[in-house]
């Protein structure tokens, strides 16, 4: 039957030619999530899954800006946890009020553990009393400085505060410190463009700095604005409780790095970082998100890292352990070259939340030496669990969405990666069981494995670019294993897939923006639309299909009801459009350059 305008040109799911995407010297093990063992096949419908995707479908369009609102927490005491600021007793309190025309005043302190020097404080606690230090008023030439054995609390109530020569706040001590931004206040922190009051054998690496544990609470506001170093850091931890609401705009340094750990358990923070290779927050060990809403804007350059040897670049998040995020926001836009969102060198872990990244940074190379935007970036594997995930990288060349230099693991949550350079791609085996993702590129692969490909659950739609790129790519000697979920893959070219898989798959030659239901019978399997770029090879698998049985490919129909995720859509009922032609479901699936450069209006019609 010949129909026209649209064009569809190889529809026999196991008579694709041969083309640059086929996979030889597959492994010896069948179909798993890692190179043996077996992963059974699941049944769980596309409409199921869909069911809780309440995208809407921005991924190429979101913006990223900072946002100073409050947000609604609750705080809810764990009475075992010492960060709480509510499980503290204190002795004494200190209170200390900055002038702008005089020295600063001290009241409270009966032991005269405080010396004033103009608008200088310098605290040095040898009692064993824990003392809580209440900093108020305005000045342009002064600082607070602690020495402390036992922990304590510095609260912000009102407090406007410029060290010209030097940090604004030095903390020497090594215990907890707590930093309380009174409720309704607003504060502010300056440091100079250099500091010239360092004490020899003491660190001063921030505006705001301490030698131990740095604990924000309080629904306050504070301000800080780093021009020489780091705007917070502590050598050890930094954790921000919810209420608390940290603005950081670092011109020469990271915007927040605490040595051992940053925690973000709620609260507001903003951070602005401007300098060279700078990031937003830093740790050598692992940073951690619960809650809250973090936005981060980096638009510095790059730089040689010696230790490294290697070019690097501004980063939003950077750990060199481990990066988890659990709950709350994190916003992340990288502007520079090689700039990235998420970068880790040990492993990053998303369970829940929300996560949304922008790169418009190019690559650079020069030599040996090179650096690339991403904007999830791990050394080690990267773990999907549930949360939602936005990523688009828009700078060409090695601007990939999401990288793992080991294994990738989606088990659950929204994963939806726009970019121009590979959308998903890890190093090692990459494995889909759960979740809904998407997956679109402009100039390459939308998913790439360097090893094998697992697809057990979930909902998939890929888009790769044209030629000889894929919606889904599986290295040379490695395949594809498809035992369950919905897969959608549109490209250029097509990834063959293992005969030993569990789910059959249909596939078929297409077009641009073509739009497509598949049917058994009367009944409508699902609905797709083709990208309007690039769409020349396209496979549809679904649980709802079975190996050796004829199905429907409808051009041009349009769907009514069901849920939408991007250009799929699932549980719908289909009208209009024509009876394209009648495929058969197959388990293998060879490689095929699809349809090449017919489509509509040119070559053969339908």
């Amino acid at each position: 039957m010949i129909f026209t305008r649209f064009l569809i040109l190889s529809v026999t799911a196991t008579t694709i030619i041969m083309g640059a995407c086929n996979k030889s010297n597959e492994p010896t093990s069948d179909s798993t999530s890692n190179d043996d063992g077996n992963t059974s096949a699941t049944t769980t419908a596309a409409a199921d899954v869909l069911s809780g995707v309440t995208t809407a479908g921005d991924v190429a369009t979101f913006k990223i800006a900072v946002d100073k609102s409050a947000l609604s927490e609750t705080v809810t005491v764990d009475a075992a946890d010492e960060d709480y600021i509510e499980n503290a007793t204190f002795d004494r309190t200190i209170y200390i009020t900055y002038s702008t025309g005089g020295d600063a005043v001290v009241t409270g302190d009966d032991n005269a553990t405080t010396a004033v020097s103009g608008n200088h404080v310098t605290v040095n606690n040898t009692t064993d009393e824990i003392v809580r230090y209440v900093l108020s008023g305005t000045t342009t030439n002064g600082n607070f400085k602690l020495y402390s054995a036992r922990k304590q609390s510095i609260e912000l109530n009102g407090a406007h505060i410029t060290n010209p020569t030097g940090a604004a706040i030095n903390n020497q001590s090594k215990k907890r410190t707590f930093i309380v931004v009174t409720d309704g206040s607003d504060n502010s922190l300056t440091d100079g463009t250099s500091y010239t009051d360092v004490v020899d054998g003491e660190d001063m690496k921030a505006c705001l700095f301490s030698e131990g544990q740095l604990v924000f609470s309080g629904k306050g506001t504070l301000s800080i604005d780093a021009n020489c170093k780091a705007g917070v850091r502590s050598d050890d931890y930094v954790r921000f409780m919810p209420g608390s609401n940290v603005y950081v705009d670092a011109s020469s340094g990271n915007a927040i790095r605490g040595n051992d750990a940053v925690i973000i358990t709620g609260g507001v923070i903003n951070a602005i970082v401007s300098g060279t290779a700078d990031k937003g927050i830093s740790s050598d060990g692992y940073v951690q998100v619960d809650g809250g809403r973090t936005t981060v804007l980096t638009t510095g350059g790059y730089e040689l890292d010696e230790e490294d040897n290697d070019y690097t670049a501004c980063a939003g998040v950077k750990a060199d352990g481990e990066i988890v995020i659990n709950g709350g926001e994190m916003l992340l836009s990288s502007t520079g070259i090689g700039g990235k969102g998420l970068n880790c060198d040990g492993t990053i872990t998303i369970n829940g939340g929300t996560v949304r990244v922008i790169t418009t940074g190019q690559k650079k190379e020069s030599g040996t030496y090179s650096v690339s935007p991403k904007g999830i970036k791990a050394d080690g594997d990267i773990t999907f669990n549930g949360g939602k995930v936005i990523v688009r990288c828009s700078g060409g060349e090695g601007s990939e969405g999401i990288e793992s230099k080991g294994i990738i693991t989606i088990d659950g949550g929204i994963i939806e990666s726009y970019c121009y350079d590979d959308a998903i791609n890890s190093a090692g085996n990459l494995t889909i069981s759960g979740g809904a993702v998407y997956a679109h590129a402009t100039g390459n692969d939308g998913i790439d494995a360097n090893k094998n490909l697992y697809f057990s659950g979930g909902v998939t739609v890929a888009e790769g670019a044209g030629g000889a790129e894929c919606g889904i790519d599986a290295a040379e000697g490695y395949t594809c294993y498809i035992n369950g979920g919905t897969v959608i893959a549109c490209g250029g070219n097509m990834q063959e897939v293992n005969s030993s898989s569990k789910q059959a798959s249909v596939t078929c030659s297409t077009s641009n923006g073509l739009k497509i239901g598949l049917v058994s019978g009367t009944q409508a399997i699902l609905h797709y639309v083709t990208p309007s770029s690039s769409a020349s090879a396209l496979m549809i698998s679904s649980p709802s299909l079975k190996s050796g049985s004829s199905y429907t490919l409808r051009s041009g129909s349009t769907a009514s009801g069901g849920t939408s995720f991007y250009s799929l859509t699932t549980g719908c009922t289909l009208s209009g459009g024509s009876q394209s032609a009648d495929v058969t479901a197959s388990i293998a699936v060879s490689g095929s350059m699809g349809g090449g450069g017919f489509g509509p209006g040119g070559g053969r019609p339908w």
